[in-house]
């Protein structure tokens, strides 16, 4: 699916909760250093204070990002939101690394929740996506992810 297809129908309505999934460029896995997957980690507390809204579950993979936000201003469009969370991380990775590389790909997948979708499977869900890669036997062996609902 191209990046005109992912923007097609895009909507940004406050108090709305989307889950979100968003690749490394080539897929390629920047976080298997630990380093580079905290410096990213720090980066959604930024993204939450600057952006108005609150990442209510999300993991960090090696090559990808999915979480469930929730819009907590008009100002800041879904869009604004996600491009501020790459784009901040993208500049503190590639200052750290000392490294001018493209981290992520142009766009991402989004799905709006509606009202009578469960929350907490669908926080499990994601945080799960450690152990159904197979990088960890428990997600509390797993460092990179948070919930609310957990």
């Amino acid at each position: 699916m191209s990046w005109i297809d992912l923007k097609k129908g895009r909507y940004s309505q406050l108090g709305a909760e989307y889950f979100i999934t968003f690749n490394t460029q080539g897929r390629f896995p920047f976080f298997n250093d630990h380093h580079l997957a905290h410096i990213f980690c720090q980066q959604i507390s930024l993204n939450e204070q600057h952006c108005n809204c609150q990442w209510l579950a999300w993991v960090l993979m090696p090559d990808h990002f999915h979480g469930l936000v929730v819009l907590e201003s008009e100002v800041m469009s879904l869009s604004n939101v996600v491009g501020a969370l790459k784009g901040a991380s993208a500049y503190r990775l590639n200052d750290y690394t000392g490294y001018r590389r493209k981290i992520w790909q142009n766009s991402f997948y989004d799905r709006a929740l509606r009202a009578d979708e469960d929350r907490l499977n669908i926080a499990r869900y994601i945080v799960a996506n450690p152990l159904r890669k197979g990088l960890v036997r428990s997600v509390k062996n797993y460092p990179f992810w948070n919930s609310v609902y957990l």
